[in-house]
């Protein structure tokens, strides 16, 4: 059958006419659309996108400023800055990242951490950018870097200004440190502030100064190219250096209190009575702070924190022990205060004490007993069955409220922020927590230190001062600087008697008493403090214990584990007619809290100011 093959240029110039005509409407469309959004970029929000063009063409670099310096009150620094020389590469001027690591570990020697680290910023940072491979390099690792630089082209030995503590372990839980900024850090600052700072404190005076200490950071405002490339420096801004912070610390003092601990767990703190002043503030064990600069590798920080001695435990602010008989001379203030008992009042100490309704028996530490006692004696030989007998008289009650007055029971005011507050213990506070009554008996163990009460050394501290200063309290301080920390704030806070003559009457009861226990043959002190003592010294002391003894039981220190062995404590100001310094030491399960105290106390009254006494009081 013929088929018909002549073409129909009608329909098909129909077809080309549709498909021009479609074409040219797209084309009209994506033109309106082109139009349109230039309209919009170039008039509409024109202002808008100009920033936005700025904000990708220039760049501003953050510039750290020169942290500020920490100095002794002699002027003696103890902390500062020192140029620190850090080996550090530019990623794409390396051809094989692999092969250099490999090469540089083979010559210094590089930590997992280290390694680690490294390949992490490798992804967070631009290819041009300076990345450290290894902090703190020594003269010989420098060395060798430097003799082998022609095949080690890639790196480069790079400075930097970092923390240094010379005196380490002596002042580290004094000071603090710094340490590499984290997430958890970052939480809590000002990330513009901190943006490109790499460090920031961590604990102790570091941390609570931070602001003061930081500084100011200048910037440079650069322009860069689409690469992120700096092209030119716009305009530059210096940063300004933090302010330094000059303590009450006396360096010398601090050396002797810590040598004195000699190695034993404990602490060690002291006042200057007439500012306030912190002169001494020593946990032992401690550790290095200079670890933590540029961040510890985690086999040294794991080795430091499973430490069973606990280096890093602050035990001067965050150690809650049973203040044992330290306690005793507040309480026979308190005693003293609410009539309960005067000074002519005498019971007759068998060795033991126990409740009418009761067949238990609480001991004094002597047990064949001390015979007729009066408060003065109770506190000169630091009977325990005085302090038994009128505990119910005064309730716990009244023992929570007079002690919250010498600042127990909650965080100290002192410019340091490791605290914790210890434990006054109160009906409702034991029916809150428990949600049981409490006891009589729990009254009679309080009144001598033990039971539910704590105390930290610092509290103690304040406390001891406010009984040599006849409840006058002075607040504590770190820090000298006057515009940082204003004059040491005096106010009186306990009153024993609204008459003035019956009131201070009260207070040399005590007073005497304390200085007795030092000076006096049958003092609990005057073995270990007061012979050949120069000055007159007021003392407690206090031996806190940690597991409990039963009732026939009689504690035999060679058959008992070493951290079950009683803590020993002693509180103590001088000179007695006119108290310059309260101290306070704690030794964990050993003895020799007395001799610490009397070292330190020696060094800060006789041998002041490189040898020269300051003359006998």
């Amino acid at each position: 059958m013929y088929k018909n093959t002549l073409r129909n240029y009608r329909n098909e110039k129909q077809t080309i006419n549709i498909r021009i005509i479609v074409c040219i409407v797209f084309a009209l469309f994506f033109l309106a659309i082109l139009i349109a959004r230039f309209i919009y970029l170039q008039v509409t929000s024109y202002n808008k996108m100009v920033s936005k063009s700025d904000d990708n063409r220039v760049y501003t670099k953050i510039i750290s400023p020169q942290r500020g310096n920490i100095y002794d009150v002699n002027g003696l620094l103890l902390a500062e800055n020192r140029p620190s020389f850090n080996l550090t590469v530019i990623p794409e001027n390396i051809a094989d990242i692999d092969k250099l690591i490999k090469n540089i570990n083979n010559l210094i020697g590089l930590t997992t951490e280290e390694i680690q680290r490294f390949r992490k910023q490798l992804n967070q940072k631009k290819t041009f950018d300076s990345i450290p491979l290894k902090f703190r390099l020594t003269d010989k690792e420098i060395a060798l870097v430097m003799a082998n630089k022609f095949r080690l082209k890639e790196v480069n030995v790079s400075p930097e200004m970092v923390r240094f503590y010379p005196y380490k372990e002596i002042m580290a839980h004094a000071i603090g440190y710094v340490g590499r900024i984290n997430h958890a850090d970052l939480d809590r600052l000002n990330n513009r502030t901190y943006r490109n700072l790499r460090v920031t404190g961590k604990i102790g005076l570091e941390k609570y100064y931070e602001d003061i200490l930081l500084g100011e950071s200048g910037h440079n405002q650069v322009e860069v190219n689409a690469e992120g490339r700096i092209i030119n420096i716009l305009s530059k801004t210096d940063p300004k250096a933090g302010k330094n912070l000059t303590l009450f610390i006396d360096l010398e003092l601090q050396k002797v209190a810590y040598d004195a601990l000699n190695g034993k767990r404990g602490s060690v703190v002291a006042m200057d009575l007439t500012t306030g002043g912190i002169i001494s503030l020593v946990s032992s064990p401690s550790f290095d702070p200079n670890l933590f600069v540029n961040g510890i590798d985690f086999k040294t920080y794991k080795s430091l924190n499973s430490d069973k001695e606990k280096p890093l435990f602050n035990r001067a602010t965050l150690g809650e022990y049973p203040p044992a008989s330290t306690i005793k001379p507040i309480m026979a203030l308190a005693l003293l205060a609410n009539n309960v008992v005067d000074n002519k009042k005498q019971i007759f100490d068998t060795g033991s004490f126990n409740l009418s309704d009761s067949t238990h028996k609480f001991r004094n530490w002597k047990r064949s007993g001390h015979g007729w006692v009066d408060i003065h004696k109770s506190l000169v030989v630091s009977n325990d069955t005085f302090f038994y007998t009128f505990a119910n008289s005064l309730g716990i009650d009244r023992i929570h409220d007079f002690s919250k007055q010498f600042n127990l029971g909650r965080i100290t005011e002192l410019d340091f922020g490791e605290q914790r507050p210890g434990l006054l213990p109160s009906k409702q506070w034991k029916e809150k927590l428990y949600n049981k009554s409490w006891y009589p008996g729990e009254t009679i163990i309080s009144m001598i230190g033990q039971g539910y009460m704590l105390v930290t050394p610092m509290q103690l501290l304040i406390a001891t001062a406010m009984i040599a200063t006849n409840g006058i309290y002075i607040q504590p301080r770190m820090v000298k600087n006057e515009d940082i920390t204003p004059s040491a704030i005096k106010e009186k806070r306990v009153f024993l008697d609204e008459n003035p003559q019956e009131n201070k009457k009260k207070w040399d009861i005590v007073i005497s008493a304390m200085k007795q226990s030092v000076h006096s043959v049958k003092g609990t002190a005057h073995r270990q403090a007061g012979l050949n003592l120069e000055y007159s010294m007021a003392g407690k002391t206090g031996t806190a214990q940690v597991i409990g003894i039963g009732q026939e039981q009689k504690y035999h220190e060679e058959s008992i584990l070493e951290y079950n062995k009683d803590h020993s404590l002693f509180i103590a100001f001088a000179p007695v007619e006119d108290p310059k310094i309260v101290a306070v030491a704690v030794v964990e399960n050993s003895t020799g809290a007395v001799s610490v105290v009397r070292k330190v106390i020696d060094q800060y009254l006789l041998q002041k100011n490189n040898g020269n006494k300051h003359g006998k009081y």
